[in-house]
């Protein structure tokens, strides 16, 4: 009996969650079988799809071009039926990779509203400021801020965020408060340790935009790690507004040099694979943080 769609199904639950033995257990069926699944699948394509040791599982680039191509088509037979009349419901493993600074002060705020809303779906949230394609991280959705990357995804724009300089009301009391850029000179500013497209500042000086380049003894590898020296009190920090939006409320940092502020900011997307049918779970996700996320206002991600 041909089962092509079942051993489809048994391979994109070993994409999805990076093992035979996590596979298994997802879809209650024996590790044996969805190893003896596998193997007909390769044998019948003539290709290796994935590589395997014993310790991890990763998808060869047969596989990968496999997978996207597989859950399109599965999306097409869940819109087929959906035709029919058959109710469906947001289901299975959604993998979400976000920068840590939007996961902990955007995301993980909403997250429970969209866990009650949706109970048959499990997420599986990965924080990291390294970027990484959708791809090599096996992610659903990921959230990238500033310019777009990933060529071969779909976005959303989730809203936008504008950049502000901060520091703590101890550090502006021990070391002064600057009142023009040039002032950065004699502070210390808190910079990251990973390169990025524009290492200065901008300001905005005579009509004119003009770039500062910071400098201080410190580096951190990520927005957060910059933001809590700064509510330490260990120097002046330029991030998203959206990232120190509830420290400037409750007073833990105060914004310098706002004169000279030249309004830039970024763009915040939700990226997707391409498919011409997106999977339920993928839709309902991204259809909700553009709710929920245009409702938390301007200081956080403005539309």
């Amino acid at each position: 009996m041909d089962n092509r769609l079942g051993e489809m199904m048994i391979f994109l639950a070993v994409a999805e969650h990076g093992s035979f033995v996590a596979a298994a257990r997802a879809l209650r069926i024996t590790p044996s079988a969805v190893s003896r699944a596998i193997a007909r699948l390769e044998q019948r394509l003539g290709a290796q799809l994935a590589s395997r040791t014993t310790r991890a599982l990763a998808l060869t680039a047969e596989g990968r071009s496999y997978r996207e191509r597989v859950e399109g088509l599965v999306a097409e037979i869940d819109a087929v039926e959906r035709s029919f009349g058959v109710e469906r419901t947001p289901r299975g493993t959604l993998r979400v990779n976000a920068s840590v600074p939007f996961g902990t002060h955007c995301l993980l705020p909403i997250l429970p509203t969209y866990l009650r809303e949706n109970p048959a779906v499990t997420v599986d949230l990965t924080l990291t400021d390294a970027l990484v394609g959708l791809v090599e991280e096996r992610a659903d959705v990921a959230i990238r801020i500033g310019p777009l990357r990933d060529a071969d995804a779909r976005a959303r724009r989730l809203g936008r965020s504008t950049m502000a300089v901060v520091a703590s009301p101890t550090y502006l009391r021990e070391r002064g408060t600057p009142t023009h850029p040039r002032d950065l000179e004699d502070h210390v500013c808190l910079r990251f340790n990973f390169r990025r497209a524009v290492d200065s500042w901008p300001f905005l000086i005579d009509g004119r935009t003009v770039q500062r380049i910071p400098s201080g003894p410190f580096l951190g590898s990520s927005g957060e790690a910059v933001r809590l020296m700064a509510v330490a009190g260990g120097g002046i920090a330029r991030l998203g507004r959206f990232h120190v939006a509830a420290d400037l409320a409750a007073g833990r940092l105060e914004e310098v040099l706002v004169s000279y502020n030249p309004g830039d900011g970024e763009d915040i997307h939700a990226l997707f694979v391409s498919h011409e049918r997106l999977a339920l779970r993928v839709r309902s996700f991204v259809d909700f943080m553009v709710r929920d996320l245009r409702l938390r206002g301007g200081s956080a991600v403005g539309a």
